[in-house]
């Protein structure tokens, strides 16, 4: 039976504890005959060992964040399982016949090694079939910018990938792609989550329709590849390639279906692969964390380099559309580049090659986002090239793309190691990514130097830039609302000084104004808005604040920069202005 009041007495530890009414009745539409036993079962003994865990799980709706929707798998609202999802896909349904009425509607839909991803996407593909949508399903797991493709490639309306990317094993994830191949941006994902929430559990078509659900695999896998090697290589002669010693890990996620294929057929013969982690494997069992933006991530692949004295070293986190770099400094030990380095570094090359075949018009752009490094504008502004920035996501550079069509896109990147090369995919592609960094790893190479002297030529060119990231996790409801109250007090109590630094402007995405604080006045910012703080102080630091949109995290990105030419004295300086700054927000 349903519980009929708030308070619950646990077996676990014998104490009441109070449930909100507004919970309690979330847990009773799940204890209905709507929902399998197994389901409400487990509901029951939530009830009676963990109500913590119960109201986690049912506090509120999974939300769209930056890039899709993550969450915990298991019962209820605020996880990811059989029925949110249902309910997500027969809403996405229903919002697909009212904008396509006169077309054959198609969905492609891939999935990653995540636990229950292969079950989850057969769900998913079922209530598509279920509502009269042909379904082209990979028939095992592939990297997301494969799946971006692939909806370009099939003439699809839609596509989704069953992912949560790099967070921790419990997660998994559903990202929906529009027919341009890019992730949803509004109007439309305001419009889908209004439609999805109109509807109750039981309007969840699950009958499946198995002839309108169609397996693809090689005939995807060779086009993307193709691809992929048109954008990423730049005919380097075959001997250079051979030259270029590369380890590479695929962090047991999908690039091991892809990114060696790739490399091979691109004509990289010395491919080492981290056999340990080759195996697909949702647990990720040799890794804290799958994430290429952490060294320990990268230890067994920089091993290896250390053995076969590797010229460079990349992962890739789980779905592949990230990617981590590792090369020798001067004193002989592996570096690992963070994404902003590695995003100048591809940026800048590819605006070398067009201008050198000349290619540039002045009708291409290149793109980034507000909390990456603000040294990518000046590179483009030396070449001649649109310069164009956006929100956190790759989905709003897929935007630039399609609300451009007269101009060509270059490359974009932001700071958490994605990057994109053209517009063949419309999300972050560490496949054409991995492809184009070892081009420009061999070139350097044969030209005596690496990927970090090839950074410091920028640096002593463009002016030595230096970024540095916090990360302060939150979990839970809890953590959410501490995490909102920080971002309030920003807010209602924002830096005046930073590290001795007077603040000369404040950019606030949520009001979309940005506030001169010299001349005491205020423009409006052109950008959708979003829960996003950035401080910029006399001496060029800019400091940014956003709570994430895919994790429960609050995050700070700071970017400094010195003018000296002395490189010992800019990275000296630089790393005070740090190491200032982080003093004041660990403080604060």
């Amino acid at each position: 039976m349903p519980p009929k009041n708030n308070y619950f007495c646990t077996k676990k530890n014998l104490i009441m504890i109070y449930i909100d009414p507004k919970i309690l009745d979330r847990v009773n539409v799940w204890l209905t005959s709507t929902f399998d036993t197994e389901t409400q079962n487990t509901i029951k003994n939530l009830i009676a060992r963990e109500p913590e865990t119960l109201e986690e799980s049912f506090y509120k709706n999974l939300e769209f964040g930056t890039g899709g929707m993550r969450g915990v798998m298991g019962v209820g609202d605020n996880r990811i399982n059989k029925y949110t999802l249902g309910k997500n896909t027969q809403g996405l349904s229903n919002y697909l016949k009212k904008q396509f009425p006169k077309q054959v509607i198609k969905v492609a839909i891939a999935y990653d090694c995540r636990n229950n991803s292969k079950t989850l996407a057969k769900i998913v593909a079922n209530v598509f079939s279920a509502n009269d949508i042909q379904v082209y399903l990979f028939s095992d797991l592939r990297p997301t910018p494969e799946l971006s493709f692939a909806v370009k490639h099939l003439d699809c309306q839609c596509g989704i990938v069953l992912t949560a990317s790099h967070n921790p094993p419990e997660y998994n994830g559903y990202k929906v792609y529009w027919e341009d191949g890019g992730q949803l941006v509004p109007p439309q994902d305001k419009e889908i989550v209004t439609e999805i929430n109109r509807l109750k559990y039981s309007e969840i078509k699950f009958e499946v329709n198995h002839n309108l659900i169609s397996y693809i695999d090689k005939e995807i896998d060779e086009a993307f590849a193709k691809a992929s090697i048109k954008n990423g290589s730049f005919g380097m002669p075959q001997g250079i390639k051979n030259n270029l010693n590369i380890v590479f890990t695929s962090l047991h996620g999908t690039s091991i279906t892809m990114v060696p294929k790739v490399l091979q057929e691109a004509g990289y013969k010395n491919v080492s692969i981290v056999k340990e982690q080759a195996l697909p494997d949702g647990d990720f069992p040799t890794v804290k964390s799958p994430n290429p933006e952490e060294p320990e991530a990268l230890k067994m692949a920089i091993d290896l380099a250390i053995k076969q004295n590797a010229d460079i070293v990349v992962g890739t986190d789980p779905d592949c559309d990230r990617l981590g770099i590792a090369v020798k400094n001067t004193t002989g030990e592996y570096t690992l580049l963070n994404g902003n380095q590695a995003m100048l570094i591809k940026t800048h090359f590819l605006l070398e090659k067009w201008k050198k075949e000349n290619r540039l018009n002045g009708k291409q752009f290149v793109a980034s986002t507000i909390v990456s490094t603000p040294m990518i504008q000046k590179i483009a502004e030396n070449y001649k090239v649109i310069y164009k920035e956006g929100l956190t996501g790759f989905k709003w550079i897929a935007k630039m793309i399609k609300d451009f069509p007269e101009l060509e896109h270059i490359g974009g990147g932001e700071e958490s190691f994605g990057y994109l090369v053209g517009d063949f995919v419309r999300d972050k592609d560490a496949v054409t990514a991995t492809l184009l960094i070892c081009e420009i790893a061999a070139q350097t190479k044969q030209n005596g130097g690496n990927l970090l002297s090839y950074l410091d030529e920028l640096y002593l060119k463009y002016g030595y830039y230096q970024e540095h990231l916090i990360s302060i996790v939150k979990k839970g409801k809890k953590g959410a609302e501490e995490i909102s109250q920080m971002m309030k007090n920003f807010r209602e109590n924002p830096y005046t000084e930073i590290a001795g630094q007077k603040v000369v402007r404040i950019e606030d995405y949520q009001k979309s104004e940005s506030r001169d604080l010299v001349n005491n006045s205020n423009i409006l910012i052109d950008i959708p808005k979003s829960n996003v703080l950035i401080f910029y102080t006399e001496d060029g630091s800019k400091i940014a604040m956003r709570p994430s949109g895919t994790e429960p995290k609050i995050k700070f990105y700071i970017s400094v920069n010195s003018k000296s030419k002395n490189y010992v004295v800019a990275q000296k300086t630089n790393q005070e202005k740090l190491e200032a700054i982080i003093s004041v927000l660990k403080n604060n």
